[in-house]
């Protein structure tokens, strides 16, 4: 008999709490710890949810690194185009008002010698002209040539404004002139290496804007670059060039900041200075600058984000006019699509013929010779993938071994032998064959768990053979037919080692383009595109296979 004083060992309450909680039956019900027992309740609830989080969390982890964030990073590549409007952003905001039918204006030639001459000093401008390679052929060659003379533009004014007054030519006349105060007396005298960041002078900002941008960009990029001071490097000549527009379009008429005497001698100066216009030295870089196509292709990318990769990999373009066909020759990625998908289900079809009979015949023989057996089915898992492939390539080429056997027993002509490889039925054979063990197995481990008495109960009820198959056994293995298809159909559908090696022209996938972009051309953004593109197919392809069969009647055993 338990003690009338004790705790209740249910509910953990003693019988003096009870009674209190019983006269305070209005207020909420307490725990044994005196706190309301719904707040208690969620607090374990709370701290059992954390347990298993931390169990998990490890695997969420593995997961997001290995699994999420590369598709996020793939997905963000797609559409990512920064490297237009971070290498050339003056041109880029001069392009805003550009219109398409007529080269631009000289104002954006200056601003494209700005941007260039300090892109060259980076050595970005290859990588520029090698994404701009990929819509326009051409522009790599184009800016690989400008980067090498773009040093001359203004050179001719360079040389006036120092025939006017040696002073020009010094560093620090330019240092003193577009410097702040603190800057210029922070470094002047002996400062080693590159000094402190360049700071602009707001007057000078005001009087000269383009000339003041110029050598802003001139400063902090030696100092960057070259570890070099402003204090000892004579300027860019486009820094020149930029002073000479500057004070022609009658800036600085009132500047009385440092140098003014200098600026005051320059203003009727330049009005006599001669000299080729932006313009006209980019034409004498080279004439393709002259080409609307160019321009239009820097205007049509100079966006951060950027549907062009994804257009291309529908074999549509983005023009300064809109989206637009691609010329009919380029047109490559539409078929390359269509024929990996039919390829892939034509190898899941050839699978499940293959497959099924054998997945069959190893669940209805004894243990000891379906162990054996399915060895044999595993073996090709123990082999390396090229060495199977390559052995494809021995066995299906004309004076292979296959064409030799039919040659030999008279079923084909020797000066006729069968185009077998380097097309779609090689890559189907040899991609069938490696992929059939995925197909075996699911249907196999269902096959083993259908009870054999259910056939041999048709039977009995006077069900021939077949009907006793196709209406009683069958239904049953539909599910690891389901599993076999999924594996197949997907693994296949991203393959490129075996369709590279026996596919030839015809017979190649899309990941075989994808693979290109990532190795050999490296247009990441559009490998990173055709991915996403072959991603959201593979998942729509998924939801219409649950829709239609049902993803719970997969299963693999």
């Amino acid at each position: 008999m338990s003690d009338a004083t004790g705790p209740d060992q249910f509910t953990g309450a003693t019988p003096d709490n009870a009674i209190r909680n019983a006269e305070r039956s209005d207020g909420p019900m307490l725990a044994a710890d005196g706190r309301p027992l719904k707040r208690s309740l969620a607090r374990a609830l709370r701290a059992q949810k954390m347990r298993a989080l931390m169990l998990i969390a490890p695997l969420l982890v593995f997961i997001l690194v290995t699994f999420i964030a590369p598709i996020v990073d793939m997905l963000f590549r797609s559409v990512e185009n920064q490297i237009v409007s971070e290498t050339l952003p003056r041109t880029v905001v001069a392009l805003e008002e550009w219109d398409p039918s007529d080269v631009p204006d000289n104002a954006t030639f200056a601003a494209l010698a700005y941007d260039f001459m300090a892109a060259a000093e980076r050595r970005e401008h290859t990588r520029l002209g090698s994404r701009l390679n990929y819509e326009t052929t051409g522009i790599s060659s184009l800016f690989r040539q400008t980067g090498r003379s773009v040093d001359d533009v203004g050179e001719e004014y360079a040389e006036q404004f120092i025939a006017l007054n040696a002073a020009w030519e010094e560093p620090e006349t330019w240092a003193t002139l577009m410097g702040a105060a603190s800057w210029v007396e922070e470094n002047s005298g002996e400062v080693e290496g590159a000094g402190t960041l360049f700071q602009l002078s707001p007057t000078a900002r005001d009087a000269f804007p383009e000339a003041a941008d110029a050598y802003r960009s001139f400063a902090r990029t030696i100092q960057s670059e070259d570890d070099d001071s402003p204090m000892a490097e004579e300027p860019w000549n486009t820094v020149y060039l930029a002073l000479y527009r500057d004070l022609s379009a009658g800036y600085a008429t009132e500047y009385d900041g440092p140098m003014a005497e200098l600026i005051a001698e320059a203003i009727p100066a330049v009005a006599d200075f001669e000299g080729m216009t932006p313009r006209e030295a980019f034409e004498a870089i080279d004439e393709e600058w002259m080409n609307l196509q160019i321009w239009g292709t820097i205007e049509a990318f100079s966006d951060p984000f950027t549907a062009g990769y994804f257009l291309t990999s529908v074999d549509l373009q983005l023009t300064p006019q809109g989206v637009e066909q691609q010329p009919e020759e380029q047109r490559i990625y539409r078929l390359l699509f269509w024929r990996t998908l039919f390829m892939s289900g034509v190898i899941t079809i050839s699978c499940i013929l293959l497959a099924y009979p054998i997945a069959y015949l190893l669940s209805n023989l004894p243990t000891r010779s379906s162990n054996l057996l399915l060895i044999l089915v595993l073996l090709p898992f123990w082999t390396s993938l090229l060495v199977r492939t390559s052995a494809w390539k021995v066995l299906l080429q004309q004076q292979g071994v296959i064409n030799d056997i039919l040659v030999w027993i008279g079923l084909v002509a020797d000066d006729a032998r069968l185009a077998l490889i380097n097309n779609q039925l090689g890559t189907i054979i040899a991609m069938t064959h490696i992929l059939l063990p995925f197909m075996i197995l699911p249907m196999f481990s269902v096959m083993k768990t259908i009870p054999p008495s259910y056939v041999r109960a048709a039977k009995s009820l006077g069900a021939t053979n077949w009907t006793a198959f196709w209406r009683v056994y069958f239904p049953q293995s539909i599910p690891g037919i389901g599993a076999g298809c999924i594996l197949v159909f997907i693994l296949a559908i991203g393959y490129y080692i075996t369709p590279e090696l026996v596919g030839g022209r015809t017979g190649t996938f899309i990941s075989n383009r994808i693979a290109f972009h990532i190795s050999s051309s490296l247009n990441w953004g559009l490998a990173a595109a055709l991915g996403s593109i072959l991603l959201a197919v593979v998942l729509i392809l998924y939801w219409l296979y649950d829709r239609i069969v049902g993803i719970d009647n997969v299963k693999l055993g």
